[in-house]
């Protein structure tokens, strides 16, 4: 009985000792993605009222584990039984991407009078913000459901030899890393000014270090933002064309010679802006 047991506790420790080791792995094929998810979505997270940034923050953060709690079953079943499927809809996520990738370059270029963080600024009313704050709400979880099912069928793909129950285990911590790593960090970033404000008002005088690291803080919270609006959109076309150049034989071996991160991007503009004209012909057909 007692040599029954301690075999169990071995099996269980060899099991956590393989987990373990292929975590580090997915963790390391998947850590790309996960920045872009970051800056993609501190992006998402910002243009706030200040006392408005956390509960929206905790809205998309549920939204995101409810995301993977969907994913998760459906890609451990398509993998097992429909592998083909997976890449459809990979294929799928990636114009979505591409076509929110495009469409805030189009904007940078013509600017666009009604953005959604224009309209939060310009709306005067409770109703009106909050109107304004489900929808981004909701562009936001639907941009990290794409992301999402992109980090898992990548940790699954590192993982796809070894038993069902390890790559349950494995890519669902790969998952909540995710979710809750990324949108942590993103809170830290949102909250950089009043953070900053606190360690300020700590400080007796309008000088010395904890007044002037406080000061930085809340100086430095608009630059990162609009890097973060910058890179969040390079994240989303970079993503996007990967997906392409990773599951479409010919874009995979067309023009060797051109480094990977550069046709990835080239190949997610094309799609975004092709995505966008039809977007945008499809809208003009329906408005008359």
């Amino acid at each position: 009985m007692a040599s029954g047991f301690f075999a169990i506790l071995d099996d269980i420790a060899t099991l956590m000792d393989d987990v373990a080791s292929m975590t580090k792995i997915a963790t390391r094929k998947t850590a790309g993605i996960l920045g872009d998810d970051l800056a993609v979505n501190a992006e998402k997270a910002s243009g706030f009222a200040s006392s408005r940034e956390i509960p929206v923050l905790w809205a998309i953060s549920k939204g995101s584990f409810v995301n993977k709690l969907i994913i998760l079953p459906i890609a451990f079943l398509l993998s097992s039984f429909l592998p083909w499927a997976v890449t459809i809809i990979l294929l799928i996520g990636g114009v979505y991407l591409a076509y929110e990738g495009a469409e805030k370059v189009y904007h940078f270029f013509v600017p666009h009078l009604h953005s959604k963080k224009e309209a939060i600024q310009e709306t005067r009313t409770k109703e009106e913000i909050l109107e304004v704050e489900k929808e981004r709400i909701k562009s936001a979880i639907v941009t990290d459901f794409i992301l999402s099912v992109e980090i898992v069928i990548i940790a699954l793909g590192a993982v796809v030899s070894e038993p069902l129950v390890n790559q349950i285990i494995i890519v669902s911590f790969i998952a909540l890393l995710a979710t809750v790593g990324v949108y942590g960090i993103v809170a830290l970033i949102v909250r950089m000014d009043e953070t900053g404000y606190k360690i300020m008002a700590r400080s007796k005088e309008k000088s010395g270090f904890l007044f002037t690291v406080g000061q930085g803080l809340v100086n430095a919270l608009p630059i990162v933002i609009k890097a973060l609006g910058i890179i969040g959109t390079l994240a989303l076309l970079l993503v996007a064309g990967g997906i392409f150049t990773h599951n479409i034989e010919f874009l995979h071996h067309f023009a060797p010679v051109v480094p990977g991160m550069a046709k990835d991007f080239v190949v997610g503009l094309i799609v975004g802006f092709i995505a966008l004209l039809i977007f945008k012909g499809v809208t003009k057909l329906i408005g008359k």
